[in-house]
C-alpha cells in the first residue's frame, strides 16, 4: 500500500512590512490595541506588481529544492488561496506550475480560506493512498493586502501577504506516512466570514458596489467564538481518534490569527509553550500560507526535526475546519 510523507517545506514573504505604528497613520488604531486584541506586531505586504503566483513560485522552489527529488517528478500542483491571480480561471495554481516550468502536470485551486492547507494536504494524502500520484507540490499563497480595506480597523490590523509549499509524496515505509486529516464545513454561519465579490448570490448593481465586495468582511467577535469552540472541539477528536494525546505532540501548528485563539486552544489542550508555534507577531494572518509558513519558520530555525509530530488545525471562512497529524519525513 501506498503511504503519503510530508517530505519538504518551503516559504516565501515579500520584503515589505507594514507594521502597527504604520496602521494607527491610516485608521483610529494604536500598537497597543492591536497587539493587546490580535498579537499581531507587523505583516508583510507585496508589491504593486507581485502577484499570488509570484510568491507561490518562490516557496515552491524551496519545497522542491529540499524534497530530494527532481521537479520533472512532481505530477500534480495544488493551491488555496482566496486570492488569486484572476477571478475563475485560469487557477492560480496552473500559472505557478507553467513558471515552474512543470510541463503538464494536473494544476488547479481550491477555496477554503483560512483552512486551505489542510483541505490541500488531505486532497494530496487521498491521491498518494490511492495510487493516482507520486509526488504532489502542495501551496497556500495569498495577496491579502489586494483584498483588504484599508479604511477598516477590524480587518486590515489582521491580513499579510505570503505563501508556503510543502511536497508530498508516496512512501512504502508507514511510519512516514500522514496519520490522518479531518476537514469539515459549515455554510450556515457564511456570513460571519466573507467576500460578497460579485458572484451570482450577491450580484452588483454600481461599479462603487462592486469595488467595495473586493474586500474582506468579517463580524469579528462572532468569529472569534466560533474559532475558539470548533478548533478545540476538533483537535480533541483526532487525537482521540488516533490514541493520542497533548504529550504526544512535538510542535502544535494552528492557524496564526489571533494570539488569544491559538492560546485558547493551546491552553485547552494543556500543551506547554514550546509545544505550540507562534509567528502571528511577524505575519499576521495569511489565510491557507499560515501554516506552511510557520512550519517553515520551524524548520529554518532548527526545531524541527525528523520524525517528529506536527498537530496542524485551522478555522476559516465557509466555515471551514480541519486539524492534521503529520511526521515531518524529509527523504533519506
Amino acid at each position: 500500500m501506498a503511504y503519503a510523507a510530508f517530505r519538504s517545506i518551503g516559504a516565501y514573504v515579500p520584503s515589505k512590512i507594514l507594521t502597527n505604528e504604520d496602521l494607527a497613520t491610516m485608521v483610529d488604531t494604536s500598537d497597543e490595541w492591536i497587539t493587546k486584541r490580535t498579537g499581531i506586531k507587523e505583516r508583510h505586504i507585496a508589491g504593486e506588481n507581485e502577484t499570488t503566483s509570484d510568491m507561490g513560485v518562490e516557496a515552491a522552489k524551496l519545497a522542491i529544492e529540499r524534497s530530494g527529488i527532481d521537479s520533472s517528478e512532481i505530477d500534480m500542483v495544488i493551491c488555496a488561496t482566496i486570492s488569486p491571480d484572476y477571478f475563475c480561471m485560469p487557477s492560480t495554481a496552473t500559472i505557478i506550475s507553467t513558471k515552474l516550468g512543470l510541463g503538464n502536470v494536473t494544476a488547479f485551486d481550491i477555496s477554503a480560506a483560512c483552512t486551505g492547507f489542510v483541505y490541500i494536504l488531505s486532497i494530496a494524502k487521498a491521491f498518494i493512498e490511492s495510487g493516482m500520484k507520486k509526488n504532489i507540490l502542495i501551496i497556500g499563497a495569498e495577496k491579502l493586502s489586494a483584498i483588504t480595506d484599508y479604511s477598516d480597523r477590524g480587518t486590515c490590523i489582521l491580513f499579510g501577504d505570503g505563501a508556503g509549499a510543502a511536497v508530498i509524496s508516496a512512501t512504502d515505509n508507514k511510519d512516514e506516512a500522514i496519520i490522518d486529516v479531518h476537514t469539515g464545513a459549515d455554510g450556515s454561519y457564511a456570513d460571519l466570514l466573507m467576500t460578497p465579490n460579485g458572484g451570482t448570490g450577491s450580484p452588483h448593481d454600481s461599479l462603487d458596489q462592486e469595488a467595495g465586495a473586493c474586500f474582506m468582511q468579517m463580524k469579528g467577535n462572532e468569529t472569534f467564538k466560533v474559532a475558539v469552540r470548533t478548533l478545540t472541539k476538533d483537535v480533541v477528536e483526532i487525537l482521540a481518534d488516533n490514541n493520542l494525546d497533548g504529550t504526544d505532540i512535538n510542535h502544535f501548528v494552528p492557524h496564526q490569527a489571533n494570539y488569544r485563539i491559538i492560546k485558547a486552544v493551546g491552553d485547552a489542550l494543556k500543551l506547554t509553550q514550546k509545544q505550540v508555534i507562534v509567528t502571528v507577531e511577524k505575519y499576521g494572518n495569511t489565510s491557507g500560507a499560515s501554516i506552511p509558513m510557520a512550519i517553515n519558520d520551524i524548520y529554518e530555525d532548527g526545531s524541527l526535526k525528523e520524525g517528529e509530530l506536527m498537530l496542524l488545525d485551522a478555522f476559516g471562512g465557509g466555515l471551514t475546519w480541519g486539524s492534521a497529524l503529520v511526521p515531518f519525513s524529509p527523504k533519506k
